[in-house]
């Protein structure tokens, strides 16, 4: 089964401003290096549909949904929060972010694809149940494993979240429903300045120092997410695939290369196999260096498609 690529036009019509880093050529920047490696042809492309407000409901409250409606411009920017901000194309382009996730997880559990990227935006992961921030509107991994638990009944979804910055929205979300297993690697103390006292048994946050390479990452993988991982048994794994911890982006300090987006793809794919049927849901969130991305990605989607 080839693997499922979603993304749609609307992802680059959102823009809030010249020089923000959540930028429209982050999408491009991904297809030009699929294209060039010739990997393009051999993945199941596919538009990602709008998400309904009753699937979003299932991981954000239905006022914060409204005033994001409600708020939505008809020309120029508004803020949500410092550095979030909407322009008359950003609702479509968060409805079919979210959309992209939900449609990823309907074609892995229907076996018509064993697991999906999602390169859209904006991304999700700092998005609560009543709150945009970090660049992001609707939660896209949340809504995700909302639908996978009401829609497929699934009782044990897994999120890896490996992107520089804390998922604190998605942390916010799930924190009191252990259905839902996050683990989580980031730096600390950096923004959200969140994620180092939230942990519990089904939440596993372990902070990054500062300049941690991959080997401080693997180790941080190894020691504290494999063996939970193992013990919740997953019957689907969502990862927030954010590559803003690759060395060329200075935006994050880490020190994360290519081949440690290999190494955590690998492994997380043998969780899957032996435990959700190879079951995967990849949702694009951070990564602003514009070749390290399009090269992180297309490192993480080789091992993803086997190709």
């Amino acid at each position: 089964m080839k693997t499922a690529y979603l993304t749609h036009p609307s992802s680059l019509k959102h823009n809030m401003g010249a020089g923000h880093p959540e930028c429209p050529a982050r999408i491009q920047a991904i297809e030009d290096q699929l294209i060039a490696s010739g990997l393009m042809p051999f993945l199941d492309r596919q538009d990602a549909p709008a998400a309904s407000k009753e699937q979003l409901q299932r991981a954000h409250s239905i006022d914060y949904i409204e005033t994001i409606f409600r708020d939505s411009p008809s020309n120029g920017l508004v803020y949500l929060d410092a550095d979030t901000a909407m322009n008359p194309y950003s609702l479509e382009a968060a409805l079919h972010a979210a959309g992209a996730a939900v449609k990823a997880v309907d074609l892995v559990m229907s076996g018509q694809n064993e697991n999906a990227f999602c390169n859209i935006r904006p991304p999700g992961h700092h998005a609560g149940r009543s709150s945009a921030a970090g660049f992001c509107i609707f939660n896209n991994v949340a809504v995700a494993a909302a639908h996978a638990l009401a829609h497929y009944g699934l009782s044990r979804v897994a999120i890896a979240d490996f992107d520089v910055h804390h998922g604190n929205g998605t942390d916010e979300i799930f924190n009191g429903d252990s259905r839902v297993m996050l683990c989580s690697t980031f730096r600390y103390p950096y923004y959200p300045y969140e994620g180092v006292d939230s942990g519990n048994e089904h939440i596993i946050n372990v902070p990054l120092a500062a300049g941690a390479t991959g080997t401080q990452f693997r180790a941080a993988v190894t020691e504290n997410w494999l063996p939970a991982l193992e013990q919740f048994k997953p019957e689907l794994l969502l990862i927030s695939a954010g590559f803003d911890a690759h060395w060329e982006d200075d935006m994050g300090g880490l020190a994360l290369r290519e081949e440690d987006y290999m190494w955590i793809t690998e492994t997380l794919k043998r969780i899957a196999i032996h435990h959700t049927n190879g079951r995967i849901v990849s949702v694009l969130e951070g990564g602003y260096a514009l070749h390290a991305l399009g090269c992180s990605v297309l490192a993480h989607i080789k091992v993803l498609s086997g190709l």
